[in-house]
């Protein structure tokens, strides 16, 4: 499978938890947004450890994570992708 022009690494299959997609729809966010800013290397609100790990994790096969605070009240929604690229999860911190 290609993967699409501006994208960095493939996203395997694109699982999501029901709290995750409730939180969205009752933020009025769309999921997709969320997981192309994750696809084109846009991490978000991680700290500078995780910046670095997701960097080297394009290269050298790693997990990679992206948060996002953007649900009422500061509350993040993680992008997880498995170092396998086998899996793309968009979550709640709490479903980890």
């Amino acid at each position: 499978m290609n993967t699409p022009i501006g994208v960095l690494f493939p996203a395997g299959a694109l699982v999501a938890t029901p709290a995750a997609l409730d939180a969205l729809a009752k933020a009025g966010i769309d999921p997709s947004t969320l997981l192309m800013k994750h696809f084109v290397g846009n991490w978000g609100d991680v700290d500078r450890h995780d910046r670095r790990a997701n960097e080297a994790a394009l290269v050298d096969g790693g997990r990679l994570l992206s948060v996002y605070k953007v649900l009422p009240g500061g509350a993040a929604v993680w992008i997880i992708t498995e170092a396998d690229r086998s899996a793309t999860t968009v979550l709640l911190p709490d479903d980890y």
